[in-house]
């Protein structure tokens, strides 16, 4: 198998933009229209991640340690989405006709048969993760409905009740699915674990965002939901050990940052934890009533409510960060930021500028979209390398 012959092929297909994965998923669908089940009816954002995981595979195929990992996280992961073993060998007749076709005439004996053993290996790895993981954990959790409330026109927290436990640590994100929807979202849990094993989601409709418009409109007490496991480990309070804590959150990124206050309170540590929440107006604070009620209670814990917009300053923005910095040094703390991609792109910078290590800051990656762990690596990789934020 030549590696620089398949980097060099896969240029010159990419180079076709939304062509490639259009004519794959017609091909494959055409050929085999069973596995159209498997994928969202809005197939856009499926076109990307195809291309985008295909890159990354490419771009690392000499590297094999390195894109092992990735490529078992990608094979668990999609028991999610019901992939068999036996769907892998239309998924590579699919590939390969796709890379005859835009390579035309460049596409050879030789590279037909590179492509075929890349893929050998690949399938053959994805289908060993997969099956591994099935001593673990299922392909996906089924969750109740207990609690829907709607907290603003386009928010609703939401309380589910899994059929069985379902383990995670604060700061971890879960894969989220209605039945109806062949999509997946991810979500932070709103909460520490608890006794009896509900989770609290916070969940903002997203313009044409099928997961989440469902969850904040077409969702009621009763229904059920499908969980994929819990991923990521970026805002996980074990890289700060026993340190202090500056907490930064505007909108739906409060969810996480709840969850990691209800972890500090549960171990009973003696550190100090100041939150900042941001929000455009003070009607966007839709869960104040729970942080008044963390902040009476725990005497390590400092709130402070920033509004962005002042009527007697039109045109100008305060940022939580913005004001955290104001109030004091807090270079001795670990700060954990989640919000929106620009809010955490915004306070990551301004932290930087002000003599804050990359060590104690704690974000997940940019993207509005996070499909899951195998995906968001390979975007990471392929991105800025100050490419990292939060998604809410």
């Amino acid at each position: 198998m030549d590696a620089a012959r398949l980097k060099q092929s896969w240029s010159l297909v990419a180079a076709h933009g939304d062509q490639v994965p259009l004519y794959f998923y017609s091909t494959l669908f055409l050929a085999h229209p069973e596995t159209r089940q498997m994928f969202p009816t809005n197939m856009a954002g499926q076109r990307d991640r195809l291309v985008t995981a295909l890159g990354h595979i490419v771009s690392n195929v000499d590297q094999v340690d390195r894109l092992v990992g990735f490529l078992q996280d990608l094979g668990a992961d999609h028991r999610k989405f019901a992939v068999r073993a036996e769907h892998y060998p239309a998924v590579g007749e699919a590939l390969l006709a796709t890379l005859q076709h835009f390579l035309g005439e460049q596409w050879t004996d030789e590279l037909a048969q590179d492509w075929a053993g890349a893929y050998g290996l690949v399938s053959q790895v994805m289908i060993e993760a997969a099956q591994a993981a099935e001593a673990v954990n299922p392909p996906w959790w089924v969750a109740e409905v207990i609690g829907h409330e709607r907290r603003a026109f386009d928010v609703a927290v939401l309380t589910l009740r899994p059929q069985y436990l379902l383990p995670f640590t604060p700061g971890q994100s879960i894969g989220v699915s209605h039945p109806s929807v062949r999509s997946w979202r991810y979500y932070s849990p709103a909460n520490a674990p608890r006794a009896d094993g509900t989770l609290e989601l916070h969940v903002r409709a997203a313009p044409g965002g099928a997961v989440s418009s469902r969850l904040v409109y077409g969702s009621a007490v009763g229904d059920q939901l499908h969980l994929a496991a819990p991923v990521g480990d970026r805002l996980s309070l074990w890289s700060a050990g026993s340190a202090d804590l500056l907490l930064l959150a505007s909108g739906t990124g409060w969810a996480p940052v709840k969850a990691l206050v209800e972890q500090v309170a549960a171990e009973g540590s003696r550190r100090k934890v100041d939150l900042y929440v941001g929000a455009r107006s003070r009607t966007e604070f839709y869960d104040n009533d729970a942080i008044d009620k963390l902040a009476s209670s725990y005497p390590w814990l400092t709130v402070t409510y920033v509004v962005g917009t002042d009527l007697q300053r039109p045109g100008e923005f305060v940022h939580a960060v913005d004001r955290a910095l104001a109030d004091g040094d807090w270079r001795s703390r670990h700060v954990y930021v989640c919000g929106s991609d620009e809010m955490v792109s915004y306070s990551a910078g301004a932290l930087a500028r002000a003599g804050y290590h990359a060590g104690q800051l704690h974000h997940e990656g940019l993207g509005k979209h996070w499909y899951g762990p195998a995906w968001r690596t390979a975007v990471d990789q392929a991105s800025a390398p100050d490419n990292s934020g939060g998604s809410r």
